[in-house]
């Protein structure tokens, strides 16, 4: 059993940058691929980065690659968010999630575990 608590969520204005944070306890967060989804209102849950147990693979939705990016810290057993250039179609509600193999995953199904989430709200 994993849990798993986001945080770092909140408003921020168009353009400005964010930093979540997933704090993972009970097994051995090294031994879990991990990734970020994220849910707007009426809309389905979709992915937005993931990252694989020992952090030597990302992979990134094609809206957020070249302003986001995923990282792990093992030895804090936390997971890291950073979100920069934010827009307002950013906003919804950001999940950490966390699945007992080596690769890298993209679909919300094939995670064991989910945080709570936080939430993020972009003003334009």
């Amino acid at each position: 059993q994993v849990q798993l608590v986001e945080s770092g969520g909140g408003l921020v204005q168009a353009g400005g940058s964010l930093r979540l944070s997933c704090a993972a306890s009970g097994r051995t967060f090294s031994r879990y691929g991990m990734g970020w989804f994220r849910q707007a209102p009426g809309k389905e849950r979709e992915f937005v980065a993931a990252i694989s147990w020992i952090g030597g693979s990302t992979y990134y939705a094609d809206s957020v690659k070249g302003r986001f990016t995923i990282s792990r810290d093992n030895a804090k057993n936390t997971l890291y968010l950073q979100m920069n250039s934010l827009k307002p179609e950013d906003t919804a509600v950001y999940y950490c999630a966390a699945h007992q193999g080596i690769v890298v995953v993209t679909t919300p199904t094939s995670y064991d575990y989910w945080g709570q989430g936080t939430q993020v709200t972009v003003s334009s």
